[in-house]
């Protein structure tokens, strides 16, 4: 049965129609594999790479050669989902053109269907060039992870009156400038659905309530694969860094005693052959 690739009208019309969207990270081949044969809506090759997987000490550090190498190898695993691939910091925010340049390597030589990037307002002419561009766009308002610092830290965004409003309207900027879908990020769960409730696009949720119409979180969080640092929002739904670590200790010790390999997992040959073989020595 040939599987229906996830376009952007099928995903403008989740906000509707429902039911809300799934949207999990991935950075290789095999991985992205697994989340598409479990029917993930929205694979995001995020720059959160840089922390889960290349060891960085946070997602400023990832280049476009980063982002590039990984999402080719998502985009070979997958037939259903829909690609995103985050535009990394300082890829996007120096020029307009080196913005649409950087975008179009992400789809030409990345395979990704559309890029993600951070910032509302003072980011909407970015976007709505690159949209302009032919390129689709994902938003990201709320907690900026690339920008956290200027933010005060990784915190809850919009928490009084006032902030909830320039949320409102850097979502409403970004919406404007023809972006198909916003993530939004650590903001409280009243303010959350009230962007949700504005917006003629999909909101993508994360840390920010059940009220968004889907929902996005980084694999090894969800997996209980990265055990540094587990955001509040997180539910991990498996352990697989105590499985792994439990399986591997179990290698070690069968290896040390010479129970692994058992015959079960050995070739062997002809009695005569191993005759000869010991002859000749």
């Amino acid at each position: 049965m040939q599987i229906k690739k996830l376009t952007i009208p099928d995903i403008i019309s989740r906000k509707k129609q429902g039911p809300p969207l799934s949207s999990v990270t991935a950075y290789d081949y095999p991985w992205a594999r697994l989340l598409d044969k479990a029917g993930i809506d929205i694979i995001l090759v995020g720059d959160s790479l840089g922390m889960v997987v290349l060891g960085y000490p946070d997602t400023v550090s990832v280049t476009m050669e980063d982002m590039l190498h990984h999402s080719r190898a998502v985009a070979r695993g997958v037939e259903h989902a829909f690609i995103v691939t985050d535009l990394p910091f300082g890829s996007y925010n120096r020029s307009t053109d080196l913005a649409i340049e950087n975008a179009n390597r992400l789809l030409k030589d990345g395979r990704a269907d559309a890029v993600k990037l951070e910032g509302g307002v003072h980011m909407a002419k970015t976007a709505a060039a690159i949209v302009a561009a032919g390129i689709p766009v994902q938003g990201h308002v709320g907690l900026t992870p690339q920008t956290a610092t200027s933010l005060g830290g990784f915190k809850v965004q919009g928490k009084s009156a006032e902030a909830g409003q320039r949320l409102c309207e850097d979502a409403m900027a970004m919406q404007e400038a023809g972006c198909f879908s916003i993530v939004v990020e650590a903001v409280p769960a009243p303010l959350a659905s009230h962007i949700t409730e504005l917006l003629s696009i999909p909101t993508i949720g994360i840390g920010a309530g059940n009220g968004c119409d889907g929902q996005v979180l980084v694999m090894h969080d969800l997996l209980g694969l990265y055990d540094r640092f587990t955001p509040k929002f997180v539910k991990q739904f498996a352990r697989l860094g105590e499985v792994s670590i439990q399986a591997l200790m179990e290698f070690k010790k069968e290896v040390e005693n010479r129970s692994f390999p058992a015959t079960e997992h050995s070739f062997t040959m002809k009695e005569a052959e191993i005759a000869k073989l010991l002859k000749k020595e």
